[in-house]
């Protein structure tokens, strides 16, 4: 969050399995690295069911950009093996009809998938006030007291997306993210260029200590 930062722009709706496999590749990567994985996955496989059908090795081999590749890979296909059992087709657009949840039930129950992976879904696939809760989130929204030092990340979850008016979560989340990568870094943070410095309880802290700039 900085007086620099680029308009808002919302990210390209994806449908909801698309969405599922995206955030898979996302973690513990960049949006860059997990971008290239998920287009050379979609170039190399014509559909969904072709990944499923597909060895696990050439399925982790089209995502090796996205790290930690063969893990991903076999989290991918558990996941659309579960969603083929239950759906008899590698489609979820009914979910697009249910209550937020039932939906957070339902992608929840799916192999792998978490709270983060649920709401990431439900705001970028299908266009509903979920506050996903990645590690910048988690830790912008810890140093500047918005919840508690021992919150664990499920808890985070729950805390920020009832407190975070549903009008700004979307919003919000994007800042928190650029912030994060940008400014409160998990080592070194630029406390000195921070613009919420003096709403924040753990910069003075930093900076007292040496561990800011």
């Amino acid at each position: 969050m900085t007086k620099d930062d680029p308009p808002f722009e919302p990210k390209l709706r994806r449908p909801i399995v698309d969405e599922l496999v995206l955030t898979v590749l996302s973690q513990a990567t960049s949006d860059l690295n997990s971008g290239r994985a998920f287009e050379s996955l979609t170039v190399r496989f014509s559909s969904w069911d072709e990944v499923l059908a597909a060895p696990v090795d050439e399925v982790a081999d089209a995502i090796r950009s996205g790290g930690i590749a063969d893990v991903k890979a076999r989290r991918i296909q558990a996941i659309l093996q579960a969603i083929e059992e239950r759906e008899g087709s590698l489609d979820l657009g009914r979910l697009n009809r249910l209550r937020d949840e039932e939906v957070e039930d339902y992608l929840g129950s799916l192999p792998g998938v978490g709270p983060k992976t649920v709401a990431c879904v439900l705001l970028f696939s299908m266009g509903r006030d979920a506050f996903p809760v990645d590690t910048h989130v988690f830790r912008v929204c810890r140093r500047l007291g918005l919840i508690a030092p021992k919150v664990t990340a499920e808890g985070a979850h729950r805390t920020l997306g009832q407190s975070v008016p549903p009008d700004i979560r979307y919003r919000f989340h994007i800042a928190l993210i650029r912030h994060g990568r940008t400014i409160c870094k998990p080592k070194m943070p630029l406390c000195s260029e921070c613009v919420v410095f003096d709403l924040c309880e753990a910069g003075p802290k930093l900076l007292a200590a040496g561990e800011a700039r």
